[in-house]
């Protein structure tokens, strides 16, 4: 997605100013009812403008500007917990925007029927057939057959089944390098708004207008439709519970101090404008006025991620996620396996068998094909040769035989599996021997791929294939262990080989020779012991094992079945971005419990600035907890409700953005979320109020 590549500035103007615009309309009671913190705020707010009216138009029961200082600082504080959610909603809602501005309405090339003959079909043919015709992308619908040409868009969602092509996706997933789509397996999904740059695709439309990745990445970007997690909703519930402690708390209080003043016969009653400041202190108005806005904000840099995720539940999830399945091709491994030495037998020299692997290799476009020839030409010079002016015969290699090579001049070279080669040597009267039958077991053992050539009825030796570990990965690993992620490599190798690769990479489990039921079984067994997983996936063989796994990644590269099975879309198909997505998740819940420790620590504080103020009329001796030396009782209740507005607002960056993450143990992590936020949540709050106060005094407002 390009729009995601470049990170927005934190306070981007446009977001701003619809923000602010936002904030305003969010005021509506049916809104703010679902967070019961900032609920009780706004009918607080609404009790105090009330009592200021009075105050101005009869006799109040505190000077008029003191109330209306207390109950514009309310209004403040509502509005700017609306203004810290609406600026999380409004950044995805410009990735919305931004992906809404790459769907376009293009001509199709629909064809009435698949085209019967093999190889391109001729457009122009077609349209003489009346098989084709030129419709709107918009006409489109499931299981209509379109033709896309070089320099074409592709008008929809679909599958490829015909033709190969490379497809440009950098509209979708801002990746400027061309990828290759084609018919079968798992590279067979294209999406629309991308653009075919050369040759040529069949596409078979699946899905109707208004539903395709696209759309659904549209809705889903949109944070504000974002279903709550069950962490969130227990902090709701804890939240609540504490405002309504507190509400019967405060509402005890004024009767209570009438009867104190009238048995004394001294002393005056609490102001109701004094009563609705100090609930608003006391109640956690910090972390209710931010919670919303972390939620969206942990979407929203899922999407930086270039990562659609379907809710917030699957973005928290993958915070508390401790087991991580991987696949080793493409994850811990390069992709693409390497020729690294070419093992002669005895009597043949390497040379010869270097020669003999790079001509049965010039036609093999494989990435391993392409490798022997390289190898061969860097460590011995082999280079120079023009396959089309040496008129051999090239055999490709197929699935069947498992070989492929060349004839030429008398000459059968071949190259291929060991039990192919052997059978290829023994058919032409030839011997396999022993030595190299255990060179390819000792290879295999080492987690390498064994490859052999023969010339004729000869053996020459093997060619020594090797999985690449990608540099870097053991120390991801290591710091997944540190995290207290257990990671299982996945892999269709057989066991020697994954063992091998387990080891080199640092993984600290394997499962070899998977097959869709086996890693549906592994996960339904970490989940039955209470651990919750991750994996990542593309192709429709793991459509099962993704739709089980607590957090899982669908390739965008994948098949449509795997991304309607996963809950979460990779748009860059980057198999470990899954390591990124769960230090994103547990960034959010580090982030939540951060803000929360600062919430209750910083109503602590507030408790010394305000409740001797609110209580010195009734009870004189409460002045001696006047630990701040505030001015007037006046002062002190207007700097904390100040204060109370503006450390919301000072939050909003730190619930943006979050805070930094690292992975370290939870008992670290608990003793440094006390230390900085439990102990700056005490602290900040005795600076804060302090420094307002002297402003207010200074001002002459109390």
């Amino acid at each position: 997605m390009a729009a995601a590549q470049k990170a927005r500035p934190l306070f981007d103007p446009p977001i701003v100013r619809q923000a602010i615009v936002d904030a305003f309309k969010k005021l509506n009671p049916l809104h703010q009812i679902r967070n019961p913190v900032m609920f009780t705020v706004l009918i607080g707010s609404a009790f105090a403008t009330l009592l200021w009216a009075q105050a101005l138009i009869g006799e109040g029961e505190a000077p008029a500007g003191f109330i209306f200082g207390v109950a514009a600082w309310l209004w403040f504080t509502v509005l700017f917990a609306n203004f810290a959610e609406a600026m999380a909603e409004g950044r995805g809602k410009a990735q919305a925007a931004a992906l809404r501005a790459t769907r376009q309405n293009v001509a199709a090339k629909k064809l009435r029927e698949m085209p019967a003959e093999e190889g391109r079909p001729d457009f122009g043919s077609l349209q003489a057939h009346r098989k084709a015709e030129s419709v709107s992308a918009s006409d489109l619908r499931l299981g209509d057959i379109v033709l896309v040409e070089a320099g074409d868009q592709i008008p929809a969602d679909g599958d490829v089944v015909r033709g190969v092509a490379s497809v440009d996706e950098s509209a979708i997933t801002g990746e400027s390098a061309p990828v290759i789509r084609e018919s079968g397996g798992d590279r067979s999904s294209v999406t629309g708004g991308t653009r075919v740059l050369s040759d040529w695709l069949i596409v078979r439309v699946a899905a109707n207008p208004g539903e395709t990745f696209l759309d659904r990445m549209i809705s889903l970007v949109e944070g504000a439709k974002r279903r709550k997690t069950p962490n969130e909703i227990a902090l709701d519930i804890l939240l609540a519970a504490m405002t309504i402690v507190f509400l019967l708390a405060c509402a005890t209080l004024l009767p209570f101090s009438i009867y104190s003043v009238e048995a004394a016969g001294q002393g005056t009653p609490i102001a109701l404008t004094a009563l609705l400041a100090l609930l608003v202190c006391l109640i956690p108005t910090t972390i209710g006025g931010l919670l919303s806005a972390i939620g969206i904000a942990g979407m929203d840099r899922m999407i930086q991620a270039n990562v659609i995720a379907t809710s917030g539940r699957a973005v928290e999830a993958a915070g508390d996620v401790d087991v991580l399945l991987l696949d080793k091709t493409g994850t811990i491994t390069l992709g693409n396996r390497q020729a690294v030495e070419f093992i002669p037998v005895d009597g043949v020299p390497v040379e010869a068998l270097a020669d003999a692997a790079q001509l049965s290799s010039l036609a093999d476009e494989t990435p391993e094909g392409r490798s022997v020839v390289v190898l061969a030409k860097e460590r011995y010079g082999l280079r120079g040769r023009n396959v089309h002016d040496m008129h051999a015969t090239f055999i490709p290699f197929s699935a069947q035989t498992r070989v492929s090579g060349v004839n030429l001049d008398g000459r059968q070279v071949r190259k291929g599996a060991a039990d192919a080669i052997e059978q290829f040597v023994k058919e032409r009267g030839g011997q396999f021997p022993a030595a190299l039958r255990e060179q390819v077991h000792a290879i295999a053992k080492r987690g390498g791929t064994p490859l052999v050539v023969a010339e004729n009825a000869l053996p020459l030796g093997a060619i020594h294939l090797k999985d690449i570990v990608k540099g870097g990965i053991q120390e991801r690993f290591a710091e997944l262990r540190q995290m207290g992620i257990k990671t299982v490599m996945i892999t269709g190798d057989n066991p020697l080989t994954a063992a091998a690769i387990a080891a080199e990479a640092g993984v600290d489990d394997f499962l070899a020779e998977a097959t869709p039921e086996a890693k549906l079984k592994m996960i339904r067994e970490y989940q039955a012991g209470g651990r919750l997983v991750a994996m990542t996936g593309d192709g429709t063989n793991d459509s099962p094992a993704l739709a089980q796994a607590d957090v899982a990644v669908a390739m965008n590269s994948g098949t449509q079945a795997a991304k309607e099975a996963g809950n979460m879309v990779d748009l860059d198909s980057n198999p470990t971005k899954l390591i990124e997505i769960v230090a994103i998740g547990k960034q959010l819940l580090m982030t939540r419990g951060a803000l929360t420790t600062f919430s209750i620590a910083n109503d602590v504080s507030k408790y010394f600035a305000i409740i001797p103020a609110v209580f010195v009329g009734t009870y004189p001796v409460l002045g001696m907890l006047n630990v701040m030396r505030l001015a007037t009782p006046a002062s002190a209740i207007l700097s904390a409700v100040i204060f109370n507005a503006l450390i919301i607002v000072l939050l909003i960056p730190l619930a943006l953005r979050g805070i930094r993450y690292r992975p370290v143990s939870a008992d670290r992590l608990l003793r440094d979320n006390l230390l900085v936020y439990g102990l700056g949540g005490l602290i900040v709050p005795f600076v804060g109020i302090k420094v307002i106060d002297l402003i207010l005094v200074a001002l002459g407002i109390a």
